[in-house]
């Protein structure tokens, strides 16, 4: 069974540091593209961050480059979110999820393989 379980979300102020984590498990870890997206209310879910089965590979949104950093451990079947920096603007569900790719080759919404059930962050000023 295929499954992804994030920790880590709370309530921070502005300009402060969060790390949120997924523990995955019922597939090789290596063989998946993990991704972070996020959905703050009434807005349309969207990527974050991406790293490839292997990690040699991120990819970034805008508004993540320079203040966040994905990782994974495939040792561990973990893959994380190191978000500093951090602005209201970043209040969202966050969302971990397994890429259907290995490579992160067109990552999104739509090429989702499975998704955990989110972990809330609130960025206060």
């Amino acid at each position: 069974q295929v499954r992804l379980v994030e920790s880590g979300g709370g309530s921070v102020q502005a300009g402060g540091s969060l790390r949120l984590s997924c523990a995955v498990s019922g597939f090789p870890p290596v063989t998946k593209c993990l991704a972070w997206f996020r959905q703050a209310p009434e807005k349309e879910r969207e990527g974050v961050a991406a790293i490839s089965g292997g990690g040699t590979i991120t990819d970034y949104s805008d508004s993540a480059k320079g203040r966040f950093t994905i990782s994974r451990d495939n040792a561990k079947k973990m893959v994380s979110l190191q978000m500093t920096n951090l602005k209201p603007e970043d209040t969202a569900m966050y969302y971990c999820a397994a890429i259907e790719s290995r490579f992160c080759d067109s990552w999104s919404s739509r090429t989702v393989y499975s998704w955990g059930q989110g972990t809330q962050v609130t960025v206060s000023s």
